[in-house]
């Protein structure tokens, strides 16, 4: 009886002979791998190198590598390379064709035989012959054409891969008398072979179109193949009898190597060789290789089989073309032809002649001295023109006050002016040389232009019409007081350009439009809320206060209407174009100048006397008002003759007792009435006839402001019924204004009579 310890030795024992068995046939293993491993490092071709003892020919066909017969000869990537020499001396392509050719460009040529299938006399189907053909890896050239011979015969060309594609021919006739020697439809029909290239296999099936015993006399067999174009010629009777005597004829088949193109195999091509080169091949996948110009050989190879350099002196097939033989000397990948000391080469004719220095020279001379006296008077010329221009630069820049705006920058009392000098180029390079597409508008006062700096910031160039040398002083102090204005409803000045003509502004680019657009307009979106009118009015009129009693020195903005209310992408409301603007000295409170303005915005009292005040632009803000209150223009000839003017308009409304059909719908709710009436009294108390009546601009904004608190305390009174609003802000102004009604009518009146008369 075996113990524990006996059935442990003999467990040791067999787990030793089993290593010793694994150990065993892993040396045989190894073995194997060597001997594999040297057969084929002496079956492989390396680095375009053959074997020496491969067969270069079969019959009278010259095999050409790429391709080969036996291991080691064909290019071992890719077994269809791999070609067989049979015992009758034949070149064959797989199991299918008979290679006639091989061409280093990518073609093989191969010979193909004809299907036919024939019927007897009483038109019953008689011996046929289908082939279906095996094309491995390459693909049928489109240098082939797909004949049809018979009458009223129909033959198809399949192919079949990872796309299947057939394409026909129809061939008609019913007498010889219809018959000719031409292929075109009548007893033979043609057609081009486009056929995708990664089909592997090919089928030409013959039929009739219906079994007609008229023609088997003349035409018993329906022929079909595939042929090399030119390689078959139809003659008419003779072949519709029997073309059977003629079994095969030349086909043409595209060859590359690999699947990818010459970029993506890069160094890996095998054109690397020597003295060739890679290109795409024309079969749509792979490339093949060719030897550089003056190169001859097999491109596959790198031996002496492979791109040797041509001696056109001594070629007879690549011929130099020098006239002297003598003359021609061999390079690598090319000639020349060598003239002895005192001769030149006529390139057109290739002949050595006699140098001839005299008026060649002259010649040579002559045309240097004049291209240089021509280089030298353009440089001239261009640096006078730099100069020039340079100089009128500097004319413009001292007429349009440039160096009075330099001394007043540099010296006291301007601390926080921040006014940038642009120069003319950089103007002319941010509008793309003032090009129409970039207006952003035009009016009285000048053209706005867009423009982007270097650094990309988008900004609006104003082109100004300032012609009177006179006005220049008042002009750079405009430049000045506006550079200081820091005012969150003004354009801010950024800086000009003195340099041209006429002086060009350059403000900062607000991207929402005009407030005229957003009322009248089309462009933009839903119409805006009365909060949104209401606190755009609020912004203008303390705008427009700031400019009169704020400002370092007063502006008398001269043009207030719509268009020139300018919004961001906030809504907030941007006071811009102080072109017709006027700074007020201390020492007065008004102006003499000559009217300027827009019909249906403008003082009548200052359109009467040229007397310019701040009262002209509180008449103009109570225009502005209106239309934010009815969304209808300033001036609309489409409107009664007594209301064309928004003014009038509005008076007859109120007197009428029927404005709420002027005010804009869409606007009215039922808790804003009391505050767009109180709006419709500060906008009538600004037009006024008379501009002592009107009152001041801070005035309107504090009326205007205290509409705002008294909309957010009805708010506050809606939400706590209970509290007390008597206090509301805006009941006082009702009850200060309450007998003003009849008074501002009557002086409305009289300035609607004063604009149909002086017809606007």
């Amino acid at each position: 009886m075996k113990t524990s310890q006996d059935w442990s030795l003999e467990e040791e024992k067999h787990i030793y002979r089993k290593r010793k068995r694994e150990r065993e046939k892993m040396k045989v293993q190894n073995l194997i791998l060597v001997a594999v491993f040297f057969y084929l490092a002496h079956t492989q071709p390396v680095n375009g190198q053959l074997r020496k003892d491969c067969q270069t020919s079969c019959g009278r066909v010259t095999i050409e590598y790429p391709f080969g017969i036996s291991q080691g000869c064909y290019y071992a990537d890719d077994r269809s390379f791999k070609l067989t020499c049979n015992e009758k001396e034949k070149l064959l392509f797989g199991s299918n064709f008979e290679v006639i050719n091989i061409s280093h460009s990518g073609e093989l040529r191969v010979m193909n035989n004809i299907s036919y299938a024939c019927y007897d006399s009483l038109g019953t189907f008689g011996p046929n012959l289908y082939y279906t053909y095996t094309l491995a890896n390459l693909s049928l050239s489109h240098k082939n054409k797909f004949n049809v011979v018979g009458c009223n015969a129909l033959a198809l060309l399949s192919t079949f891969g990872r796309q299947n594609y057939s394409t026909g021919c129809v061939s008609t006739c019913n007498s010889p008398s219809t018959v000719n020697g031409d292929c075109n439809g009548a007893g033979c029909c043609k057609t081009d072979v486009s056929v995708p290239f990664d089909s592997y296999s090919f089928e030409t099936s013959p039929s009739r179109l219906q079994n007609m015993t008229s023609v088997y006399d003349f035409s018993p067999c329906t022929y079909a193949f595939l042929a090399e174009n030119g390689t078959f010629h139809f003659d008419g009777l003779g072949d519709l009898m029997n073309l059977r005597n003629v079994t095969e004829f030349p086909l043409v088949l595209d060859w590359s190597i690999g699947n990818q193109p010459c970029e993506q195999v890069g160094s890996r091509s095998i054109c690397s060789m020597n003295n060739s080169i890679c290109f795409d091949s024309t079969r749509g996948k792979g490339y093949n290789c060719k030897c550089l110009e003056g190169f001859e050989g097999n491109p596959y190879l790198s031996n002496e089989h492979g791109c040797q350099d041509i001696n056109e002196c001594t070629s007879t097939i690549h011929k130099h073309n020098c006239s002297d033989p003598s003359t021609c000397r061999n390079k690598v990948g090319g000639f020349d032809c060598k003239c002895q000391s005192g001769y030149r080469l006529d390139t057109t004719t290739m002949i050595c002649k006699r140098k001839d220095f005299g008026w060649a020279t002259i010649l040579l001379g002559t045309t240097i001295g004049f291209l240089s006296i021509l280089l030298l008077i353009t440089c001239v010329q261009q640096r006078m023109k730099r100069r020039k221009t340079a100089e009128l630069r500097q004319k413009f820049f001292q007429q349009n006050g440039g160096g009075m705006l330099v001394q007043r920058l540099s010296g006291p009392g301007t601390p926080n002016a921040n006014v940038k000098i642009f120069t003319e180029e950089g103007m002319k390079t941010s509008t793309n040389g003032y090009d129409e597409s970039r207006i952003l508008g035009q009016g009285g006062q000048g053209t706005v232009y867009k423009g982007i700096l270097p650094d990309n910031s988008i900004v609006a160039i104003k082109k100004a019409r300032l012609g009177d040398n006179s006005q220049v002083e008042q002009f750079i102090n405009e430049v000045l007081v506006l550079s200081q204005i820091n005012h969150r409803n003004v354009v801010k000045l950024l800086g000009c350009c003195l340099e041209t003509e006429v002086p060009l502004l350059v403000y900062e680019f607000i991207n929402s439009g005009t407030l005229f657009d957003h009322l009248h307009g089309s462009l933009f979106g839903p119409s805006l809320t009365w909060e949104q009118r209401l606190r755009i009015a609020v912004e203008i009129a303390g705008t427009l206060a700031y400019l009169h009693s704020s400002a370092s020195i007063p502006i008398i903005h001269r043009d207030v209407k719509t268009a020139n209310i300018l919004l961001d992408e906030n809504l907030t409301a941007k006071v811009a174009d102080f072109g017709a603007s006027r700074l007020i000295p201390m020492d007065k409170e008004q102006l003499t100048t000559m009217v300027q303005g827009t019909i249906g915005y403008l003082d009548p009292e200052y359109y009467h006397t040229g007397l310019l005040n701040e009262k002209s632009d509180v008449y103009s803000f109570g225009v502005v008002v209106m239309e934010l209150l009815t969304g209808q223009k300033a001036l609309c000839f489409e409107r009664p003759q007594q209301s064309k003017h928004l003014v009038n308009y509005i008076a007859s409304a109120m007197k009428e007792n029927r404005l709420h059909e002027v005010i804009d719908e869409k606007v009215i709710n039922e808790n804003n009435w009391r505050e767009i009436e109180e709006a419709v009294r500060v906008a009538m108390e600004c037009t006024r006839v008379t501009g002592e009546e009107r009152p001041l601009m801070k005035e309107v904004a504090a009326k205007l402001e205290g509409l705002t608190v008294t909309k957010a305390k009805h708010q506050w009174s809606d939400q706590y019924p209970g509290e007390v609003t008597e206090n509301l802000v805006g009941v006082g102004i009702l009850s200060e204004q309450g007998d003003t009604s009849s008074t501002g009518y009557d002086s409305i009146k009289n300035v609607a009579s004063m604009h149909v008369a002086a017809g606007r």
